[in-house]
């Protein structure tokens, strides 16, 4: 099985690949969109949930989605045509760092997809390139709550405590206007969520060849949450604005 396929399957009870729940997710992007007939970007879109959310809340909202997976924004494609919203969603397949539009969007979002730019701030540097004056970022990452193993860092990368992500996010010229962070819930929910499908997916079909894979992996990554990181992982998501718009 490849990555992308375990992927669908695991989120298939939670599309949307972050530790946060519907009612976050609201009001994230309640706080991230600046008004009605606003132009939206998510940078690593996936199967562009949290565009198709915003879309469905505001009937004026345009929005465009960034990703390497084909199979993903087909998905999207899709989810959207049923939703009667596609003609206000442009997707667009190629990687979020290539990616340079013609106009600057008033919300641009990137949560959980920061790996794609190296990191926290350098997603930053990208949204703010892609910013209209006034604009805002959602952006979404990882901090350690507690002093995690070296075992949990090779594992997630090299975070910090939440203090001093905010710290560097301030520094970096951004005024947080608001944020969320996961709840002990939300981040079980996730994981339970993930490789509970993952395994359900596996035990449903015992004769495909994938079976097997899939009911492995499962039981490894549900392993590492609570043998490596449950105790230390943080998320956290912040609506940010630029301090100066110079």
């Amino acid at each position: 099985m490849d990555r992308e396929q375990i992927s669908r399957i695991a989120h298939a009870d939670h599309p949307i690949k972050a530790p946060l729940d519907d009612g976050s997710v609201r009001r994230l992007l309640e706080r991230g969109v600046p008004r009605a007939d606003a132009r939206v970007l998510d940078l690593g879109c996936g199967t562009a949930e949290w565009l198709l959310r915003a879309l469905e809340t505001h009937p004026r909202l345009h929005a465009e989605g960034v990703d390497v997976s084909e199979d993903a924004l087909a998905q999207a494609g899709r989810a959207a045509s049923r939703l009667g919203v596609r003609e206000r969603l442009v997707l667009h397949h190629r990687s979020a760092a290539d990616f340079a539009p013609a106009e600057p969007f008033d919300l641009v979002l990137s949560v959980g997809a920061t790996h794609a730019f190296g990191g926290l701030l350098p997603t930053l540097a990208a949204a703010r390139r892609l910013l209209a004056p006034g604009g805002r970022v959602l952006i979404g990452d990882g901090f350690w709550d507690r002093e995690p193993s070296p075992e949990a860092i090779e594992m997630l990368g090299e975070f910090t405590d939440l203090a001093t992500t905010v710290d560097r996010v301030v520094a970096d010229g951004w005024t947080p206007v608001d944020g969320h962070v996961s709840t002990r819930r939300e981040l079980d929910d996730y994981e339970w969520s993930c490789w509970g499908s993952l395994a359900s997916w596996a035990l449903d079909r015992p004769a495909d060849p994938d079976a097997a894979e899939a009911l492995e992996t499962a039981t490894a990554r549900r392993s590492e949450w609570l043998h490596v990181y449950r105790d230390t992982f943080g998320f956290v998501s912040l609506v940010l604005r630029r301090t100066s718009d110079q």
